[in-house]
């Protein structure tokens, strides 16, 4: 197993797309800061009567949101980009358990998206609360890191549980296209159409939504969106352990079962 793993790790660090990500991560978080930048100017020069009407949305949420897109295609690309070229028959042969090149593969793609999720959350936060300083500008958190870092450490699982879900929909499918399809879905266009259907029903199942287990895993649930609230922190966990555990279990049937 553990050259199963530097084997994916090798190959995680020198293909295009992890490089492309990581690019997409940083110009975000770049576009966070000047976002930040214009907001303090604005109020700044604003009268106390406008400021009253001015709001910023969170940006850490934001970045949460961008980076579950992001690695969640990479992980996808991760095994379809083997397949495309026809690479994954040498690493099926220099490794004949299939199950086990699954699970090397999520073990990189976990470790990578935590970090990197991680890292782009609390730099989007740091970066932005340094710009903005002590301005009471509407919609931002007060709260210094050390009290949101249990939310940002819930936020870098979710964005895992993206990027394990891209890889195991790439193994399903064997499709970038099609598995990316499919994770937008997930990511976005549902839980728009969960958001409009009628109570309780809208919150009960949007609380199952994989973009509403963050907030719930970290106990402060989801004010102000189009998600539910109504799980413990526990059952938020475990239903992001599905998530994982559900269609890692039908990829490695679909390795096992078909031809590569």
């Amino acid at each position: 197993m553990i050259d199963a793993l530097a084997a994916e790790w090798l190959k995680i660090r020198t293909v295009r797309s992890t490089l492309i990500v990581l690019v997409v991560l940083a110009v975000f978080v770049g576009l966070m800061a000047l976002l930040a930048w214009y907001a303090a100017a604005a109020w700044d020069a604003m009268t106390p009567e406008q400021r009253s009407h001015m709001a910023v949305s969170d940006l850490p949420p934001l970045a949460e949101w961008v980076a579950s897109l992001a690695l969640a295609v990479l992980g996808v690309l991760t095994i379809t980009g083997e397949y495309g070229t026809g690479m994954i028959r040498t690493t099926f042969a220099a490794m004949p358990t299939r199950g086990a090149v699954l699970t090397a593969k999520a073990g990189v793609v976990a470790a990578v998206a935590y970090v990197t999720g991680l890292a782009a959350v609390v730099a989007t936060f740091s970066v932005t609360r340094l710009i903005m300083g002590g301005r009471p500008i509407p919609g931002q958190s007060p709260e210094p890191l050390s009290d949101r870092l249990p939310l940002f450490l819930a936020m870098a699982f979710s964005i895992t549980m993206f990027a394990l879900l891209g890889l195991f929909l790439g193994a399903i499918t064997r499709s970038a296209a099609g598995s990316i399809a499919i994770l937008v879905a997930v990511w976005h266009l549902v839980p728009i159409v969960v958001s409009h259907l009628p109570a309780p029903w809208d919150e009960r199942i949007g609380s199952l939504m994989p973009a509403a287990l963050a907030g719930q895993l970290a106990g402060v649930g989801n004010p102000d969106s189009v998600y539910g609230s109504l799980l413990p922190p526990l059952v938020a966990l475990a239903v992001m352990a599905a998530y994982v555990a559900v269609p890692y279990g039908l990829a490695a049937l679909r390795l096992n079962r078909g031809d590569a």
